[in-house]
């Protein structure tokens, strides 16, 4: 075990943007790629890299999230390690919830200060990507820096939602920008200057953003919080350290996205499918873990499947699936069509229907397209939820439309027969 770090992981705020998946549960405790959680892929990510010592600090809906970390991470208890939950509390000194990244670390930090560690790995609870972090840990070793921070090459639309650098040719950050509008990103024209001796870009990708991904020195982190009143990172700490402290980049050009909405959670998933996906969670060397549920295969009787994931325990019925993402427990119903879309699956069986409403999953000749169904969910016979009306953003009767995406929420009933 690497002891000289510490992780920790940010679940992230009330996760409005991602409504309503986060109605009942934290943004790192939303399901993705069919099995798997979002947290599973930074401290998957820490366990490979030997970081064995892992904070994940929340405060919204942590329910599931504990649920999740104590049955998955139950590290050797002789080697030290562990995967622990800090949620937010109220204290004599501090009543207040966390105020935003850089304040959850501050009212967090009576936890693992007395923990023996040189370096905080400080990462995101939303994101998906696969990163080495003994690199990145590395090489703010090597530099000697003070702060070292992941950087990722974007395009124009993504640079207006992210923390964008500026560069000296020779890689000395010089600026830092929050979330800047088309017109400044015009302005500064590109994160690297031409001849610089560290980097290039391509024309598509002009710019250099945040991943919000740190390594601090322990004392370096330990005194900002102390002396610094800012809550968050990217807004205000990060950019009041340039000039005075060692800030680092550390370039990482593999896939990488923040699954912070929506569009873009729907998007990550669908990519999961594909012949030549730039993200994968079955790496051979590196593998994602998550709980182990002791589910059979799925069963699959006279289906059509293309492009998709099957996850295990699943109960398929001639029924043809396409561009999509199927969760654990899932059950579809002969006849049906699914187009472009996440099934979440189930958290367990059903033996027998409730009074008057449709069995637990997908009934007879359902047609899905664009549609994200959250865990638990009843779909009727007949039903279509095709957004046939072209709806950007609405909330309907049992379901919401967001980016022109259907999402039918946890325990969701959608009568047989409904059109959308």
């Amino acid at each position: 075990m690497h002891s000289d770090t510490l992780a920790i992981v940010l679940g992230g705020g009330q996760g409005k943007r991602l409504f309503p998946l986060t109605a009942t549960r934290s943004k790192p405790a939303v399901p993705i790629g069919g099995k798997y959680r979002l947290i599973d892929v930074p401290v998957s990510g820490c366990l490979h890299a030997d970081i064995r010592r892992i904070y994940v600090l929340t405060q919204f809906n942590s329910a599931s999230l504990n649920r999740h970390i104590s049955n998955t991470y139950r590290l050797d208890m002789f080697s030290g390690g562990f995967v622990e939950i800090l949620a937010a509390e109220q204290t004599p000194d501090n009543p207040h919830w966390f105020q935003g990244t850089a304040d959850a670390v501050r009212q967090a930090a009576r936890h693992f200060v007395n923990h023996e560690a040189d370096y905080y790995l400080i990462l995101a609870g939303d994101h998906l990507y696969r990163m080495d972090y003994w690199e990145l840990v590395d090489a703010h070793r090597e530099s000697r820096a003070d702060i070292t921070i992941a950087a990722h090459p974007v395009d124009v639309n993504t640079a207006t939602q992210m923390g964008i650098f500026r560069f000296e040719r020779d890689g000395h950050i010089v600026a830092f920008e929050e979330k800047p509008n088309v017109a400044r990103l015009d302005e500064i024209g590109r994160s690297i200057p031409p001849g610089a001796t560290f980097g290039a870009h391509s024309e598509e990708k002009p710019f250099l953003a945040s991943m919000g991904v740190y390594v601090f020195s322990r004392a370096v982190l330990l005194e900002m919080l102390e002396r610094e009143s800012g809550i968050d990172f990217g807004r205000e700490l990060i950019p009041g350290a340039l000039g005075r402290y060692d800030v680092q980049p550390y370039l990482y050009r593999g896939y990488w996205v923040d699954v912070g909405t929506i569009e873009s959670y729907y998007n990550a998933n669908i990519m999961l499918g594909r012949p030549q996906a730039p993200f994968r969670f079955w790496d051979p060397l590196r593998p994602t873990y998550t709980r182990q549920r002791n589910l059979s295969g799925a069963r699959l009787t006279d289906c059509h499947v293309k492009d998709s994931i099957i996850s295990e325990g699943c109960f398929l019925d001639d029924c043809q699936i396409s561009d999509s993402v199927v969760g654990i427990r899932a059950s579809i119903g002969s006849g049906s069509q699914i187009r472009r879309s996440v099934v979440i699956g189930s958290d367990y069986y059903e033996n027998e229907p409730e009074a008057g409403m449709p069995p637990l999953g997908i009934g007879r000749d359902v047609v899905l397209d664009r549609v994200v169904i959250d865990k638990n969910a009843r779909i009727g016979d007949g039903v279509r939820l095709i957004n046939e009306k072209g709806v950007e953003h609405a909330d309907g009767d049992g379901y919401y439309i967001r980016s022109g995406i259907i999402v039918v929420p946890k325990g969701g009933v959608i009568p047989n027969g409904t059109v959308v």
